[in-house]
């Protein structure tokens, strides 16, 4: 199926809301959304790091921290 959407003519705001309700509707049946290959790679390499201690997990308060400092 081939849809035409007015992308030039619609609003930040609007694009935004069809995002939403696209991802709304995707998520009524997550089973029927395919996860690619490499997510898997990514979450048994985090388990791996986890295994061998090699991880270290931040509160919320931490996290955000770190990410203002890296936009400093």
């Amino acid at each position: 199926m081939n849809v035409a959407l007015p992308l030039d003519r619609m609003t930040a705001a609007e694009k935004l809301q069809l995002i939403e309700e696209i991802w709304d509707d995707l998520a009524r049946e997550p089973e029927s959304v395919p996860s690619p290959d490499w997510h898997g790679e990514v979450l048994r390499e985090r388990e791996r790091r986890v295994a061998e201690g090699k991880t270290r997990f931040l509160d919320i308060p931490e996290a955000k921290q770190c990410v203002r400092d890296l936009l400093k």
